[in-house]
């Protein structure tokens, strides 16, 4: 993804991504949400139970991503917007994935996640939510070659007047860390900038610049 300061470009990126994962893991048969970029203290991400938004004569679920959570690695926020279509196909099929004002997540939503090459593990606080990509998400994401979309809201600048507000299934509380791990690898041109990931160490080259690619170690 191009570097780009307008919410309206990384929307609509999301948006792609939305749709690659929508006929990868569902099928295609996902309903479009609208696709938001707010403040969610305390959450990645999280989607609306009810059809929050009127689209014409159609009414749309809203799936939205944290603000302050848009610089993470592309793979942690792949894993965050599939993890929200999978509430999105518990919701579509009537299946009880969360409780609690859609904070606890139970086993039919880790049953649901796994499926789909992600990795959940529990919280106390918020049951089976903790969300890590798999290899197979890994790769998938490598082939699209998404790429870090490399701005963020500053949220501690910014304190919204009150919370999150209920009637939505989202990610739920961080874990204790903030920030999951990493699976893959960056590798950066030092000349063009240009990024690519990989799940494991890897010697290559900049075709554009003949350069060799230099792995950005956290």
């Amino acid at each position: 993804m191009k570097k780009t300061v307008k919410t309206s470009r990384t929307a609509g990126y999301l948006e792609k991504m939305f749709r690659a994962l929508n006929e990868k893991y569902f099928e295609g048969q996902l309903e479009e949400p609208i696709i938001t970029i707010q403040s969610t203290p305390r959450a990645y991400g999280h989607v609306t139970v009810g059809k929050s938004w009127r689209k014409g004569q159609e009414s749309r679920h809203e799936l939205n991503i944290g603000a302050g959570t848009l610089d993470r690695p592309i793979e942690e926020v792949t894993a965050t917007l599939l993890h929200e279509c999978v509430h999105l196909f518990c919701l579509a099929n009537d299946i009880k994935d969360v409780s609690r004002a859609g904070q606890y997540h139970n086993k039919r939503f880790k049953v649901e996640a796994e499926k789909r090459d992600l990795s959940i593990s529990y919280d106390k606080r918020i049951g089976w939510s903790i969300t890590e990509p798999t290899e197979g998400l890994l790769d998938f994401i490598i082939e699209q070659a998404w790429t870090d979309i490399d701005m963020a809201r500053r949220e501690w600048s910014f304190v919204p007047r009150g919370g999150a507000g209920a009637g939505s299934a989202g990610t739920g509380t961080l874990p204790p860390t903030g920030r999951t791990t990493s699976n893959s690898r960056k590798y950066v041109c030092p000349c063009c900038g240009t990024s690519v990931r990989a799940t494991k160490m890897v010697n290559i080259m900049c075709g554009d610049c003949n350069e060799q690619m230099v792995w950005q170690q956290k």
